[in-house]
């Protein structure tokens, strides 16, 4: 982790830019950028403005229109602004024209991901795997690169590859991929041959969104330590810990936090941990009900699912922070059709009991609500998995599984 920036002088100013589409109308693009910002808050930058473009798709030279284009450039000029932030991934033609114009450090919403994942990743493994990802990202926009490089820029963006490649060119930059992919299948083997060697014993993932709680819920269900913060991306290393109900021992995973328009280079230089959700038995699909957007959040997690080959696993729905959860009632003498945004929590619950047959569950782990609740169906589906895996077993164990 890096030195914490206590100052706004001293962090990265950046102004964020988003539109308003066909595919996508004023509402998401503004909740997409408040995302945004929370995604630059993690990387340590203060948002001074946003700003906004109607358009039927996104210009393919510059994004935005050349007017509105001007506009970001001269607030730039007199604000002193460092970064400017799309909210979509950029092509190689839209980064340079923008740079050119604009005259200071361009970044897209996956270089930003990208940039966190560099900030956050603690093991080897992880580094590898970001920095896979980063290189991927870096070679169809190495001319662009290297005009940055020439300034010896630094900050958000600049991580990983950056000033420490200013001499290299496209050949060392495939040869040093190629290394990494043939570092990464050595520990995917190694990680296959960990996973296989846990036995039979019931795996049960933990999923969802990022920032959603999956990280303090395990410290809570496995009463172990790890990294919980209230940022994006807070961890990146999968940890699998041994956990016991009633004497039924199981494994409990916790992973990488999913994220609207994650980079696929990402996803398939995070393949080992993936595999956790992929060959896992169960999943626990965590959910944060306090944010107005957690519909849309459930989609994102079960198309990436989808896209993993891990969505018809045996699903707990887990709607966590109704601590947090707000709604605002309906005056009695509003005659209009009740709005989700006017839905309280019962209502929610029935109409998510009603809409499907899996199992769900409403907590607060960070208050510890409901968690007696969890564990009781925690229990009874590892048991429903267990029992056929082990039909003549008393669910006494003496196994222990490394930490990993």
């Amino acid at each position: 982790m890096g030195e914490l920036i206590s100052t706004e002088q001293e962090m990265e100013r950046v102004v964020l830019v988003g539109l308003i589409t066909n595919n996508q109308d004023e509402a998401h693009a503004r909740e997409y950028i408040d995302e945004l910002e929370f995604l630059a808050d993690t990387a340590g930058a203060v948002v001074v403005k946003k700003f906004f473009q109607r358009l039927p798709y996104a210009h393919h030279v510059t994004f935005v229109g050349a007017g509105k284009l001007n506009e970001i450039t001269a607030y730039i000029k007199e604000n002193v602004i460092e970064t400017v932030i799309f909210d979509d991934e950029l092509s190689p033609t839209q980064l340079r024209n923008i740079e050119k114009i604009t005259e200071c450090k361009v970044l897209d919403r996956t270089n930003l991901i990208l940039d966190i994942f560099a900030k956050r990743a603690q093991t080897a493994y992880a580094k590898a795997q970001v920095e896979l990802a980063q290189l991927q990202y870096t070679l169809p926009r190495l001319t662009r690169m290297w005009t940055h490089l020439e300034r010896q820029r630094g900050g958000i963006g600049m991580r990983g590859p950056g000033e420490a490649q200013i001499e290299t060119d496209r050949r060392i930059i495939l040869d040093k991929i190629a290394r990494l992919k043939e570092q990464l299948k050595k520990i995917d083997q190694q990680m296959t041959t960990q996973r296989k060697n846990r036995g039979k014993m019931v795996r049960v993932a933990l999923v969802g969104y990022t920032n959603v709680g999956k990280s303090t819920l395990m410290n809570l269900l496995s009463k172990s330590e790890v990294f919980a913060e209230n940022k994006l991306f807070a961890t990146l290393d999968t940890t699998v810990r041994k956990m016991v109900i009633s004497n039924l021992p199981f494994l409990i995973t916790d992973t990488v936090g999913f994220i609207r328009k994650l980079p696929h280079g990402l996803i398939e230089s995070f393949k080992s941990t993936l595999d956790e959700v992929r060959e896992a038995d169960i999943l626990i699909h965590i959910i944060d009900i306090s944010h107005k957007g957690f519909e849309e959040q459930i989609s994102v997690v079960q198309q990436t699912l989808e896209e993993i080959g891990a969505a018809d696993k045996p699903t707990i729905y887990l709607f966590n922070k109704i601590d947090a959860f707000s709604y605002t009632p309906k005056d009695e003498d509003d005659l209009r059709e009740s709005t989700k945004e006017n839905w309280s929590l019962d209502e929610w619950k029935n109409s998510w009991m009603a809409k499907n047959n899996t199992p769900s569950l409403f907590i607060s782990a960070k208050e510890k609500i409901n968690i007696e609740e969890l564990k009781e169906k925690l229990y009874e589906e590892v048991k429903n998995i267990h029992v056929t895996r082990f039909p003549y077993n008393d669910f006494l164990f003496t196994e222990e599984i490394a930490e990993e």
